[in-house]
């Protein structure tokens, strides 16, 4: 059977095709009992409207675009991008929107690409955008290519950003680390970070050093890039040298490195918590089956997708930019901090 039309259906109802189109958009300018017949009606014979019309009668695409540049097979590792990806997904389907993701390596060229083509190709009605950089390009790109879009995790701003973005307390959070360390007596502690080519672990490394310096820590500082094996050979690098042989803890800037972390300092002979203590900034199921189980911050990736996809949600329907500050996390202890 051919499927049916709005015309097919305003006649069989005996109502106009506005009346129609009004009451399966959800649309003002008709009575909830014209609205109920055609939904009804609707429902009895299976008949959903076609996405490309309904998304030219809203003058939208239907789709929010998401570029992630990092290597796809940390992508797809990383719990944190998946919980962050279940999140971004139950807002947009809620408000009955799709996604269309794009991984592409390290290649800002390639985002920027991306980004021009949506714009021009009009594939999608805004944009979320991840891992503030320093002088970050994005906002000033999209803002010229007419895309609105929401940074998740701004960090950095001396006043609140002018663009719609999400922020969160990474001096609150280290402080949380770093106190935790110093009540189970650590005095020298190693910290392991992300790339400092990201905003956010400038912040995290400012944060464990004014809180460490406070309680009278010293720290040794290590880039990583938030690979397993990268969370491995920066212990075998700290402990393998004078300047972090008397560290009795680590602080990695994710779970995965936290791993690698724990892998090394079995092959070094050295016991985790009764030697070295471990500390991740991201918790995951990997923290919690570990052996030891890893004593983390439950930042809930989950909840921050959503909330950045609402958030832009909210920026295509009413035009408004805005800023919200997720809500600051909560430090799961485990055995890898336990006091023996």
């Amino acid at each position: 059977m051919a499927k049916e039309t709005i015309a097919g259906l305003a006649r069989r109802l005996g109502i106009s095709k506005a009346s129609v189109s009004y009451a399966l958009n959800g649309q003002p300018g008709v009575s909830e009992l014209t609205r109920r017949r055609v939904l009804d009606l609707a429902e009895e014979l299976e008949w959903y409207p076609s996405s490309s019309a309904r998304a030219l009668s809203r003058s939208r695409s239907g789709a929010v675009g998401m570029v992630l540049s990092a290597d796809p097979l940390l992508i797809g590792t990383e719990p944190y991008y998946m919980g962050l990806l279940a999140g971004i997904e139950t807002a947009l389907a809620e408000g009955d929107m799709a996604l269309m993701l794009r991984m592409i390596g390290k290649d800002p060229a390639q985002e920027r690409a991306t980004y021009e083509r949506w714009a021009g190709e009009r594939k999608v009605d805004g944009v979320l955008i991840f891992d503030h950089l320093h002088d970050d390009p994005r906002p000033a790109l999209l803002e010229r290519l007419g895309l609105p879009f929401v940074l998740h995790g701004a960090t950095g701003m001396e006043a609140p950003p002018a663009f719609s973005a999400t922020t969160t307390e990474n001096a609150a959070d280290a402080a949380t680390i770093v106190d935790h360390l110093h009540e189970r007596g650590h005095r020298r502690v190693a910290h392991v970070s992300g790339p400092l080519t990201h905003r956010q672990e400038e912040e995290r490394i400012r944060g464990v050093r004014k809180s460490s310096a406070r309680h009278g820590i010293d720290v040794v500082q290590y880039e990583a890039n938030y690979a397993l094996e990268s969370g491995r050979e920066a212990v075998v690098a700290l402990f393998g040298t004078r300047s972090a042989e008397s560290a009795t803890a680590v602080v990695f800037g994710n779970d995965l490195m936290s791993m690698g972390g724990l892998l090394a300092l079995r092959e070094l002979g050295l016991r985790c918590p009764e030697d070295v203590a471990v500390i991740s900034w991201d918790d995951s199921l990997h923290c919690q089956l570990a052996s030891p189980s890893v004593t983390a911050l439950s930042r809930n990736p989950t909840m921050q997708g959503r909330v950045a996809a609402e958030l832009l949600l909210s920026l295509l329907d009413t035009g408004e930019a805005r800023v919200r500050s997720l809500p600051r996390t909560e430090l799961l202890v485990r055995d890898s901090t336990a006091i023996l």
